[in-house]
C-alpha cells in the first residue's frame, strides 16, 4: 500500500447499529469529522396528524471522509458497528460519493429502492404483469428494466419500470 494511501482523506461507508445514523452523525460532528448522511422526506400519517420526516437514504449507513489511518476514531464512537469492507475498511469510488451528494441537494425527490443486480431474480411487483418472475438482464437508463421471463419454457423479454421490480 502507497504511503500516500494512509494520509489522504478517503470515503469510507459507516456501518451503524439499527435506526443509529444520527446519533453516529452528532458524534462525528462533534469531533469534527466530516460525514454525510443523505436523507429523503417521507411523509407519515397517523390518526391525528401527518407529519414530513427526514429518513436516512441508506438505512444503518453513511459516510465518513477520513484518511484510512484515523479508522479508530470511527469505530470507537457509539453507535458505530464497522466500516464497509473486508478485511479492512474499502475507500469508495469519488464519483460515487459525487452523485450521492447531487442526490442530496433534491431529498424530496428520493426515496430507496431494493438493490437490483444483473443476473438476479426478480419479481414485478406490481402493474398488469404483478407477480411474474424472472431474470434481470440489464438496467437501461436507470429507470427502466429489462427482465426475462419464463413462459412455457421460453424466455420473454420485457421492459418495466425500475419501481415495480424487487429481488426474489
Amino acid at each position: 500500500m502507497p504511503a500516500t494511501d494512509l494520509g489522504s482523506h478517503q470515503w469510507f461507508a459507516v456501518h451503524t447499529r439499527s435506526r443509529h445514523e444520527n446519533v453516529v452523525a452528532h458524534h462525528l460532528r462533534g469531533r469534527s469529522i466530516e460525514h454525510l448522511l443523505p436523507v429523503y422526506q417521507s411523509m407519515r400519517r397517523w390518526k391525528d396528524r401527518t407529519k414530513k420526516l427526514n429518513l436516512p437514504l441508506f438505512p444503518g449507513y453513511l459516510f465518513v471522509h477520513i484518511p484510512r489511518s484515523e479508522s479508530r476514531r470511527v469505530l470507537e464512537l457509539p453507535g458505530v458497528a464497522r466500516l464497509v469492507g473486508s478485511p479492512r475498511p474499502q475507500a469508495l469510488a469519488e464519483q460515487e460519493i459525487d452523485q450521492i451528494q447531487q442526490w442530496s441537494l433534491f431529498p424530496h425527490l428520493l426515496e430507496p429502492h431494493p438493490y437490483l443486480q444483473i443476473g438476479r431474480r426478480v419479481r414485478i411487483c406490481s402493474g398488469p404483469m404483478a407477480e411474474l418472475e424472472g431474470i434481470l438482464i440489464r438496467k437501461k437508463n436507470d429507470l427502466r428494466l429489462v427482465v426475462s421471463i419464463e413462459l412455457i419454457q421460453r424466455s420473454v423479454a420485457v421492459e418495466v419500470d425500475a419501481v415495480d421490480v424487487v429481488p426474489n
